[in-house]
Formats: structure tokens, C-alpha cells, sequence
């Protein structure tokens, strides 16, 4: 498989040391708009394209990409209040995207299981749930995808949520995310339900990039002969 990578920082540097030892090769590497344009001869060799780079730059570098139907992985946050633009040009120029706030295949089971405990959760009043997740200080948005994604998951099943919040919520509708920065944290997420009785806890914590790194080697691989906008849940057949 050949593939460009869009955004070289840690994780596109840790996705071609992974796809190196697969034997894939990477054609194209860039850091900025200016790269990926001059890189075009370079990117329509690419079976795909994987999107690491920063939530003001994403979208750009996905319709790029879109419009000249290489099929594009991004697993950059920060930048969905335009995802269903993006949609809608992948459709029109029948190309394919995948888009997931994290390409970890634990954390993608994680989302399925805090969908399960939020559902069976529902009803049950005693309890107050909130998310805190931790990222390392260089993570430029706030709260994570991740978190994002726990946190639509839940309101999906809990009747009394309508809406997240990063901070301490004040409206019994508002389901609170707090968001901590600490140094060499790759990621951690725990969903908490507390009662005055007891708590339950749904906890993830990754020890490296690598997780996210193979799942969107994976997540590439099953994408570039298809068409249509996917998710990891596509991928993983939930």
C-alpha cells in the first residue's frame, strides 16, 4: 500500500515507522498547504491519504484530498463544525473518507461500552456522570475528540443529558467534561456515574501513540478501494 502522510509531527512519524516494518511506502510527506499542493504529482500515487495535523489546517487538507479523489483517513480534532461540508464534497466527487476522533481499536470498543453502561444507566436519577480526560500539554484542542464522542455517546442514551459542557455543569441537562493537561500523557478517559451509594467508573488510559498509529494503518488499509464517507465503527463492523 502506498500512502501520503499529512501532517508530520509525532503521530505521522509514528505511523511511518509502523507502515515501514508492513513494507507500505510512504510517497508524500507534508507539513503545510504549500507542501500538499506542490506535492500533488507525489500524493495521486498514494492508494491513501492519513490526516494528522491541526484543527485549523484539517479541513483544507481533507477537501484537498477529496477533490482529487485520494481516498483520506484524518484523525484530526478540533475542526467538525465543518465535517458535514466535507461529507457532502465526498460525496459529490466520489471519493472516500474515514474520519474518527481516536483510531484506537480499545478506545473504539471503549465508545461501544460506554454507550451500554449509559444506557442501562438511564432512569436510574441517583446517579451523576461526568467525564475527565487527560492529555499531555502539547494537545492543542479542548476537550479531546475523544471525550467529545464519550460524551454524545451517553446523551445518545440518557434521557436527562441533552448537552456536554467543558466545566463544572450548573444544568442538570449538561453532562460535564474536565479537561486536564499534564506532561507525557498520551490520552486517558474515565466516565464516572457517582451516587451518595456508590460509584461506577469506565476507565481507558493509552501507554503509547502506537494504538492510534496501527488502528489508522488499519483503518487506511480498509478504506482505499472504497467509496463513501466511514467511521471506525464502519471498520470494525459494530
Amino acid at each position: 500500500m502506498k500512502i501520503a502522510l499529512i501532517g508530520y509531527g509525532k503521530m505521522g512519524k509514528t505511523i511511518e515507522k509502523i507502515a515501514h516494518n508492513r513494507d507500505y511506502t510512504v510517497v508524500l510527506r507534508t507539513k503545510t498547504m504549500e507542501d500538499l499542493e506542490n506535492g500533488l504529482d507525489l500524493l495521486k500515487l498514494a492508494d491513501v491519504a492519513i490526516e494528522f495535523s491541526k484543527p485549523s489546517a484539517a479541513f483544507k487538507n481533507i477537501v484537498f484530498c477529496i477533490k482529487n479523489q485520494i481516498p483520506v483517513v484524518s484523525g484530526t480534532t478540533g475542526w467538525l463544525d465543518k465535517y458535514d461540508d466535507a461529507k457532502a464534497l465526498c460525496e459529490t466527487h466520489q471519493s472516500a473518507m474515514l474520519y474518527a476522533s481516536n483510531f484506537s481499536i480499545g478506545v473504539n470498543i471503549f465508545f461501544e461500552v460506554n454507550k451500554f453502561l449509559a444506557e442501562r444507566m438511564n432512569g436510574h436519577s441517583d446517579y451523576k456522570v461526568s467525564i475527565e480526560e487527560i492529555h499531555h500539554t502539547e494537545k492543542k484542542d479542548q476537550p479531546s475528540g475523544t471525550a467529545i464522542t464519550l460524551a454524545n455517546g451517553a446523551i445518545q442514551m440518557l434521557d436527562k443529558k441533552a448537552s456536554w459542557i467543558n466545566e463544572e455543569a450548573k444544568d442538570e441537562k449538561e453532562l460535564p467534561i474536565i479537561s486536564k493537561r499534564i506532561d507525557h500523557v498520551p490520552g486517558t478517559h474515565n466516565i464516572t456515574y457517582t451516587s451518595p451509594i456508590d460509584t461506577i467508573e469506565l476507565k481507558h488510559t493509552a501507554h503509547s501513540r502506537e494504538g492510534f498509529a496501527k488502528g489508522a494503518l488499519q483503518a487506511a488499509f480498509w478504506l482505499k478501494d472504497r467509496k463513501g464517507v466511514f467511521e471506525m465503527r464502519d471498520m470494525l463492523g459494530f
